[in-house]
């Protein structure tokens, strides 16, 4: 156990988040396989993306958090003109243009990498003030925010735009944002939610909208997803009715149940049960992740670990509450379950990081 630990160490990787990361991503392929149809070509794509993420994990560690630090600026910047790429020539594909196509070698999303710059840029920025931030500082920061925001929302992804918008704020609140512009902001959500829905939400946004609130409305219509969905997690019960062994996904009642509402597959086939478990996993890993951030010797560090790690918990329970019912649908998929390249690699990118501000928290001590 000792040698095992000292490995760990040296190559900067942190046990605990680790183990929790295997766990999800063996649980997410072997809910995949039976969400996909059995597709084994879809398996070693998975496969295949969570190796590039588990190689770039290890990398992003190796960096001091200051030598990551220092390389912010340029990655936003790089992130924002990928997303005006995409704007400009993006690839088009069920109706939205989210993707950069280089045929025959790669066909990727920015506004995924974005997920891990926002919170890093915001933190960066924030971490070379005085706290709590004068309203100059807060203005700044809502305009590096809202750029990428605004791009992302025209493609149009509304679900990772308030993903990326929301792991921006976080790092705002941590940073000690005064409670009389929370309330402003709180006060001033309606209107804005107001002209959300008559000059930026698109037609099918505003119908998820409806259909969250009266999915009946058009069972056969809109609101199919949602009713086949909680068909699918109602039917599994406490013990579910076995691996391979669901009506709904396999029937192919059940849409996109390999991505978005991959949960749905396994709350038929695991039941209570199978759910209970894939959100202790979640919780745990969260937990971890909470601690790092408290236990974060710099500024810069505490800012960056926290928003990441609230803004996994953000992916989790937006997922779970639209697949579930409580929330619109938005296309948010689920950590480490949900099929998705870019997405995976992204996700562990960023615990990377975590890993980064956690293994070398020692050495800066120590300067």
């Amino acid at each position: 156990m000792r040698r095992r630990a000292t490995v760990l160490q040296r190559l900067h990787i942190d046990g605990p988040l680790l183990v929790l990361m295997l766990i999800l991503a063996a649980g997410g392929l072997f809910v995949l396989y039976s969400a996909s149809g059995k597709d084994w070509d879809l398996m070693v794509k998975q496969a295949t993306s969570f190796c590039i993420g588990l190689v770039s994990m290890v990398l992003i560690a190796q960096l001091e958090p200051r030598f990551l630090a220092r390389w912010i600026p340029l990655a936003y910047v790089l992130g924002v003109l990928l997303l005006v790429a995409v704007d400009v020539m993006g690839h088009n594909a069920m109706g939205a243009t989210r993707w950069i196509n280089i045929p025959g070698v790669i066909r990727f999303q920015p506004s995924e990498f974005m997920k891990i710059i926002m919170p890093a840029t915001i933190a960066w920025y924030l971490s070379k003030r005085s706290l709590p931030p004068h309203l100059k500082h807060v203005a700044l920061c809502l305009a590096l925010i809202g750029i990428p925001v605004v791009l992302i929302v025209r493609q149009p992804d509304l679900g990772t735009s308030l993903l990326i918008l929301a792991s921006g704020t976080f790092v705002l609140f941590m940073g000690g944002l005064r409670w009389r512009w929370i309330i402003s902001v709180l006060a001033a959500a309606v209107p804005v939610a107001v002209g959300m829905w008559f000059f930026i939400m698109h037609d099918y946004q505003r119908q998820r909208i409806l259909t969250f609130l009266d999915p009946e409305s058009d069972p056969l219509g809109t609101g199919w997803n949602i009713i086949q969905s909680k068909a699918a997690i109602g039917s599994g019960g406490v013990f579910g009715k076995g691996w391979l062994l669901g009506t709904q996904s396999h029937l192919d009642f059940l849409p996109e149940s390999h991505t978005d509402f991959i949960i749905a597959v396994l709350g038929e086939e695991f039941g209570l049960v199978g759910i209970c478990a894939l959100l202790l996993v979640y919780l745990l890993l969260i937990g971890r992740g909470l601690v790092i951030t408290a236990q974060a010797q710099t500024l810069f560090g505490k800012l960056l670990a926290g928003s990441l790690t609230m803004t996994f918990f953000v992916y989790v329970f937006v997922n779970i509450g639209m697949v579930s019912g409580l929330l619109p649908v938005v296309g948010v998929p689920l950590p480490f379950i949900s099929y998705g390249g870019t997405s995976l690699v992204t996700l562990m990118s960023a615990f990377g990081i975590l890993m980064s501000v956690h293994t070398h928290r020692k050495w800066i001590a120590q300067v």
